[in-house]
């Protein structure tokens, strides 16, 4: 490469972008990404941007791709920032973090569950009626009234039954094929709510708050932590079916 070429490169790799261009650049791959979101990953430490004497923030392109490292591990493999951390501090030192190849972590069978970034929208804005859920789902209506009995599903506001309650209809349907029925799924609704409650406690400093930025760490944290807990409950099943398997 000539000098010149090289000295465009540079220029190019140290471009300055403004928040909102960083934003658009990275909506395409990771479209619930928020200019909130952004702020929250820089004040984690996990991005530094530098600031003009105003004070606005002006990204690199090298700025750019940390922040896709980030993203990408929360949504492909729900990584903890603080792992996510401990790996950007080797790639700065020109280490290769164990089991990462390029920019990306390695998955497990473990990691490929939901991801943080699974939990940043709700449900489909669906209506369905009783019979439209039963039809939908595959299910009697039998089946579904033992759904609602212990509390899996549950009408919505204006009489109507949403998205939420299609999906766990349906896995509902599907566990019955071994047998499983509606009443013995009262301990994953009951488990569901003790964790509801558990993340309600560990985000109500930061919802008392009314910055965005408060705002916008308490919904990083309890995605993180709806699929840290989906990991440990899948680690404590699998632990458990093996020892039951191997008698």
């Amino acid at each position: 490469m000539t000098q010149s070429g090289a000295s465009s490169a540079a220029a190019s790799s140290n471009a300055a972008m403004s928040i909102g261009e960083v934003l658009a650049h990275l909506r395409a791959e990771f479209p619930d990404t928020t200019i909130s979101k952004l702020r929250f990953l820089e004040s984690e430490g996990l991005v530094d941007p530098q600031r003009t004497a105003a004070g606005y923030r002006k990204y690199t392109w090298d700025d750019v791709a940390r922040l896709r490292f980030v993203l990408t591990a929360q949504r492909d493999h729900y990584l903890p920032l603080r792992v996510i951390r401990e790996q950007l501090e080797s790639l700065d030192r020109g280490e290769q973090p164990s089991g990462l190849s390029g920019y990306g972590p390695s998955l497990t069978v473990v990691d490929r569950l939901p991801t943080a970034e699974d939990f940043s929208a709700p449900a489909a804005e669906v209506r369905f009626s009783w019979a439209e859920l039963a039809q939908q789902a595959g299910v009697s209506e039998e089946e579904l009234r033992g759904l609602e009995q212990y509390g899996l599903i549950g009408e919505r506001p204006g009489g109507f039954y949403d998205g939420t309650a299609l999906e766990v209809a349906k896995v509902a349907r599907d566990l019955s094929r071994f047998g499983v029925e509606p009443r013995h799924l009262r301990a994953f609704r009951a488990g569901a709510d003790r964790e509801i409650g558990l993340f309600a406690q560990v985000v109500a400093p930061l919802v008392r708050q009314s910055s965005p930025e408060a705002q916008a760490r308490a919904e990083e944290v309890v995605r993180e932590l709806a699929a840290l807990s989906l990991r440990l409950h899948t680690v404590l099943v699998q632990a458990g079916l093996r020892d039951t398997l191997r008698g």
